[in-house]
């Protein structure tokens, strides 16, 4: 009886030892691939950063939890259908999109794949999604609202120049959006006595002469549609419109923080953010079908003081008081 009960021990023992080593025997939590396609380039936003800090808020640990596949087109949409299938071939589990463009680069690339959109403007005109409560399929995500901004952003032009009465509005044919966006430009413009003068521009090749035309059609200020290649080269824009002497409104802070003297539209970081929180709910087993499409909540008027200051214009103090930023 006593060799038995040694024995028991024994056996009791070495099997309570076991236990941490079949544990560690298991195989780890998998590292989920998240992808990341932009119309810039990471270096040129700061988009992707604000993603992690929030991914990092919500208990990721990058490295760890998640490794990142960043893509940027750097302002070339054509280059995005290719970018969009080299991130599917890496069977990315999530794949985060920013602009239309390249929401549909990943829509033709995997129908499969959960695609979380950041700022696509029109997701249901553009058909990535059926409806923005039910959106079904493999997307879902957040929309920028573009042209509903529009109208507003012409609205701020005119209080700051009341007297205007030719805008240019400087758009992408290749951009799917900006078609609907001139639509609602358009009707703005009417209600606010204001012609609009439509320049468009495929590539920086074409800024020279789109400002010529504008100084041809004596425009009293400048509309800038939101767009990814705009943004690239945004530094060459507002070189052109202070050369110009044309006050311009933008839909993003970038452009104003080059020269630009306003920009009207939603926060970028705040998107971000919302962006994270789905891809979390994605990782965590919800269909992207099943995610409702949210709107912004959260805008920004951001205003370039110098810019203001070298045109001549003096900006309304009610307006400096609105102004989320003021740039001196």
């Amino acid at each position: 009886m006593r060799y038995s009960a040694v024995g028991c021990i024994v056996m009791l023992t070495l099997s309570l030892l076991a236990v941490p080593l079949a544990a560690e025997a298991q195989p780890s939590a998998k590292v989920a691939r998240i992808g990341y396609l932009l119309g810039t380039t990471r270096e040129q936003e700061g988009r992707v950063e604000v993603f992690l800090e929030e991914m990092r808020a919500l208990g990721y640990v990058e490295g760890q939890h998640f490794v990142m596949e960043v893509r940027g087109a750097e302002g070339q949409y054509e280059r995005l259908p290719a970018l969009a299938a080299e991130l599917v071939r890496l069977q990315v589990d999530v794949l985060l999109v920013v602009i239309t463009p390249a929401a549909l680069a990943a829509k033709h690339a995997t129908t499969t794949i959960p695609i979380v959109m950041a700022a696509v403007g029109d997701p249901v005109g553009s058909g990535l999604v059926a409806s923005l409560a039910r959106p079904g399929g493999n997307v879902t995500g957040l929309t920028s609202l573009t042209s509903e901004l529009v109208g507003k952003q012409l609205e701020f032009l005119k209080d700051v120049l009341p007297t205007v009465s030719r805008v240019a509005v400087l758009w992408n044919p290749a951009n799917p959006v900006h078609a609907v966006n001139v639509r609602e430009a358009d009707v703005a413009a009417q209600a606010l006595g204001v012609q609009l003068h439509l320049v468009e521009a495929h590539g920086p090749d074409a800024f020279d002469s789109a400002f010529a035309a504008m100084t041809s059609a004596h425009a009293g200020a400048l509309l800038v549609l939101g767009d990814t290649m705009f943004q690239t080269h945004r530094r060459r824009l507002a070189e052109l419109a202070a050369t110009s002497r044309l006050p311009t409104m933008h839909n993003a802070r970038p452009f104003v923080e080059a020269g630009g003297l306003m920009a009207y539209g939603q926060s970028t970081l705040d998107i971000q953010r919302r962006a994270a929180v789905y891809v979390d709910k994605i990782l965590k087993g919800a269909k992207p079908g099943d995610l409702p499409v949210e709107r912004p909540v959260k805008f920004e008027l951001v205003i370039n003081l110098k810019t203001a200051k070298a045109l001549g214009i003096t900006m309304p103090p009610s307006l400096l008081l609105l102004a989320d930023e003021v740039i001196q």
